[in-house]
């Protein structure tokens, strides 16, 4: 009798400790290629984004949930320009990722969070309308070295407006290839396009053409999201190493 109620109290705690993982919904959790164990902040309570988890954190995967949300799984960028940077994509020259996929796909993230993936398209929208936000796209160029290009606005518009992306002012070393180009290579204010769901302002479908979805004129400047051929305007034409894109809320706001 004391044996089977020992068993009953040892059942009892273990459901005890268990039951905030078992009650817990990461969306992307499998879509990203993540565990419950890999998450740093995982018994703790969820930030809105990376910038407001504490200075000094490590960079690592965390959860975060936006405003509306359930929890989601990201990577944050902690050891640059002050850190708090949400990790939105990351690409390498050599990724598995072919990075043709659907609209659906694009919208909700794919990918390893441990290495190359994209957020989601909808979760990108979801974090950037909390507040008002900046973006950085870092560039290693095709001998190495480390490029920056920051812009100090950034939103995407809602699904019902094609995911539209809208950026502010340029700075940094990288060159402004997204917003400076003439109209056919242009990317800020175009729509998201995809394999399946041609955005662009082309006669032909740039998602198709140029490897995967992207906010394509006719067509590009910028070429991130695409299985090797990673292209920068005129900083690396096709053989940058590899990108990444973060955002974090503007620091007047």
């Amino acid at each position: 009798m004391a044996a089977r109620h020992s068993e009953l109290l040892l059942a009892a705690s273990l459901l005890a400790l268990l039951a905030p993982l078992l009650a817990l919904r990461i969306e992307n959790l499998e879509r990203l290629n993540a565990r419950l164990e890999d998450i740093t902040n995982l018994r703790s309570g969820w930030p809105k984004d990376c910038s407001e988890i504490s200075a000094g954190s490590p960079s690592d995967i965390y959860a975060i949930q936006p405003t509306g949300l359930h929890p989601i799984v990201v990577y944050c960028e902690m050891n640059v320009t002050d850190g708090g940077w949400t990790v939105i994509q990351r690409n390498r020259q050599g990724t598995e990722i072919t990075w043709a996929e659907s609209w659906s796909t694009y919208k909700y993230g794919f990918g390893n969070v441990h290495t190359d993936y994209w957020l989601g398209t909808e979760y990108i929208h979801q974090i950037a309308n909390q507040k008002v936000y900046q973006v950085r796209f870092v560039i290693w160029d095709a001998t190495n070295n480390t490029k920056f290009a920051d812009y100090n606005l950034f939103s995407l518009e809602d699904e019902s407006q094609g995911y539209r992306l809208r950026l502010g002012t340029y700075s940094g070393s990288a060159g402004d290839a997204m917003t400076s180009n003439s109209a056919s290579t242009v990317h800020d204010n175009m729509k998201f396009s995809t394999k399946d769901l041609d955005q662009d302002t082309s006669s032909g479908n740039c998602a198709s053409s140029s490897g995967g979805g992207w906010w394509y004129s006719a067509c590009y400047s910028v070429r991130l999201n695409v299985k090797g051929g990673i292209a920068w305007g005129s900083l690396c034409n096709r053989n940058c190493k590899a990108s990444a894109v973060l955002v974090k809320p503007a620091p007047y706001c």
